[in-house]
């Protein structure tokens, strides 16, 4: 059976908890953190990045991670990755399916 979630969509972190017996109950990700960077890359040969492993990378690319997109809302900004432009909302997405996939 489905359950519901409560989904904290963090500037810097993001969490997903449960209610357990009328408590919330952080659940952990699939790296075994109670949060998760919301932080999304992406990889030179495709693939997109979110959370630890994004953010982990961020120093050798730079110009390929997004964080903090958060702050974004609400705004006309937008980044071009190989040349196509992704809005706060598309990014904030990837982080949401990870949240989801490890609840």
């Amino acid at each position: 059976m489905a359950r519901a979630v409560g989904i904290d969509l963090g500037t810097t972190n993001s969490v997903v908890s449960v209610l357990e017996g009328g408590e919330p109950v952080v659940i952990t990700n699939a790296e075994g953190a109670r949060t998760t960077p919301s932080v999304v890359a992406f990889a030179k040969n495709g693939e997109v990045l979110v959370g630890e492993v994004a953010k982990r990378q961020a120093v050798t690319n730079v110009d390929r991670t997004i964080r903090s997109v958060k702050r974004h809302m609400g705004t006309n900004w937008d980044v071009d990755i190989d040349d196509k432009k992704y809005t706060p909302q598309e990014i904030s997405a990837r982080t949401l399916m990870k949240l989801k996939r490890d609840a």
